[in-house]
């Protein structure tokens, strides 16, 4: 069973509930998922032993939360090199941090990232979190299963 693993960085509860929605897709199609709040990571064995990674966090005046900034410096150090990945946030107006954290696994850790973050304006209308979520989801599930 492939493993994967989520880590949020949240401000209000937007970039948490995309986690779950992705975490409760994932599990719907039998992979394995934990998922961690950001501030929780504390080494890079914290972050090794999946098949895939999701970072996400919410924007706050133009930056990811400094929780997220903290685990990507640990991030450093685990052996995510080739694994599939993909980031993700929710934002108020400017929605900079999901695509810093996608360049960031891409081109630093040298990810199989999918090819754009998930970036999700709140509030929203109902059903639109949970449909995005659940595509952006399907899309990593590729990812995988290939």
């Amino acid at each position: 069973m492939a493993k994967a693993l989520i880590v949020y960085a949240t401000r209000i509860g937007g970039t948490k509930a995309i986690a779950e929605l992705i975490g409760g897709s994932l599990t719907k199609s039998e992979i394995e998922v934990k998922i961690m709040d950001a501030k929780d990571v504390k080494s890079a064995s914290d972050l090794e032993g999946y098949d895939a990674y999701l970072f996400g966090s919410a924007t706050y005046h133009g930056e990811m939360m400094p929780t997220m900034k903290q685990m990507l410096f640990i991030a450093e150090r685990a052996k995510l090199s080739g694994k599939a990945g993909g980031a993700f946030g929710s934002y108020g107006w400017s929605g900079e941090a999901p695509q810093r954290i996608h360049d960031t696994m891409k081109n630093l850790y040298r990810m199989n990232m999918i090819d754009s973050a998930l970036r999700v304006q709140m509030p929203t209308r109902p059903g639109l979190l949970e449909e995005v979520s659940h595509a952006y989801a399907s899309i990593l599930i590729n990812k995988i299963m290939s």
